[in-house]
């Protein structure tokens, strides 16, 4: 039994369409999980770098953090410890924190380079923090 021309070529478009279809369906699934393109990470990841944390510090202390750290304080009184290039992010209000300047309780700061910037302790203060710190 012998195919004709035309059904020869119908069977070979019909499967380099069916070769183009699921060329194009690997693709629209991105990376592959636990890749270079779509990491994995641990819980301990997560609990440092993503969960508020409450810290406490005494009068004189210094939290200085890394930039796109979080802080609030939430009791006590601050003030801004500034870099040269700047000073600490108030996104609640919208404006930059000067250095030695008080911190608003409850204001949202952005600390937005790696440079020495945070928060002088002037009372207890209890402030929360997202983000990598370290106490001085």
């Amino acid at each position: 039994m012998m195919l004709s021309k035309g059904r020869v070529m119908s069977i070979v478009l019909a499967a380099l369409l069916m070769g183009l279809l699921l060329r194009g369906a690997v693709l629209a699934q991105g990376s592959t999980p636990g890749s270079e393109d779509d990491p994995l990470v641990g819980k301990s990841y997560v609990d440092k770098y993503i969960k508020l944390e409450v810290v406490e510090m005494g009068p004189g202390q210094c939290l200085l953090a890394d930039g796109g750290a979080e802080i609030i304080l939430r009791g006590g009184q601050g003030r801004a410890i500034t870099s040269p290039l700047g000073g600490l992010a108030d996104v609640t209000q919208g404006r930059d924190v000067g250095s030695g300047e008080s911190i608003a309780a409850n204001h949202l700061l952005l600390v937005p380079r790696s440079d020495g910037r945070g928060i002088r302790a002037v009372t207890d203060v209890i402030l929360l923090v997202r983000g990598r710190y370290w106490l001085e």
